[in-house]
């Protein structure tokens, strides 16, 4: 079990530079979320493919993985709490790894071909790309991070009731998991933006304590 813990708490940290990185190489480098016009993402598409690829390995693909062994990791500490909640937890950590891997994969997988059509018709790769990014948004959660709130929720709700992780903790991500449900209303989803920059801190946060306690230390 104490192997487990040390998987998990790397695989938190992961997460949380994984987190980082993105939103770095998203907002500053690429400064995607200003390009609007389908013809103008396709174009940046082109010409910044392999800066893409690799973000979309390391922040859906990669980022998916590490979340698996985080969600074993903390069913091992926490499976003395409720077993209906610790049981739903991990399945919708798995679940949201297996949405976050499939986002990822989706999107580069479209790269190649978008950007071999670009030569010979833009127009038609620009629309090609529109609908490859929104199956790939869709999985990944830009309309709303429903699976990573209520995965963060559970656990939270979880360790409470054992006392499994500090209870400052608990309560972070608590709040953390009710910001990434409610961005799934309507019009609320702008709140995924608040949703993973919290995150990050519950991640590291959560990183240290399972490098650093075990389960009886926790309280």
């Amino acid at each position: 079990m104490k192997n487990l813990q040390k998987l998990g708490g790397f695989a938190a940290l992961y997460l949380a530079v994984a987190y980082l990185t993105g939103i770095v190489l998203f907002l500053f480098v690429l400064n995607y979320p200003s390009i609007v016009e389908p013809a103008q993402k396709v174009a940046l598409v082109v010409d910044k493919q392999m800066v893409i690829y690799i973000t979309n390995l390391f922040m859906y693909v990669i980022f998916g993985f590490f979340l698996v062994v985080l969600a074993l990791a903390l069913y091992e500490r926490l499976k003395a709490a409720s077993a209906a909640i610790i049981r739903t937890a991990t399945a919708v950590g798995i679940i949201w790894a297996g949405a976050l891997i499939a986002s990822g994969m989706v999107a580069n997988a479209g790269i190649a071909p978008v950007v071999a059509l670009y030569g010979k018709d833009p127009t038609q790769a620009a629309l090609t790309w529109l609908a490859i990014e929104s199956v790939a948004n869709g999985l990944g959660g830009a309309n709303g991070e429903i699976l990573g709130g209520l995965f963060t929720l559970f656990i939270s709700w979880a360790a409470l009731q054992v006392n499994g992780l500090p209870r400052g903790l608990s309560y972070l991500g608590i709040l953390v998991g009710a910001v990434g449900i409610i961005s799934t209303v309507p019009g609320l989803s702008v709140l995924t933006g608040l949703f993973g920059m919290s995150q990050i801190l519950w991640f590291i946060w959560l990183g240290i304590v399972l490098l650093r306690r075990s389960p009886s230390a926790a309280v």
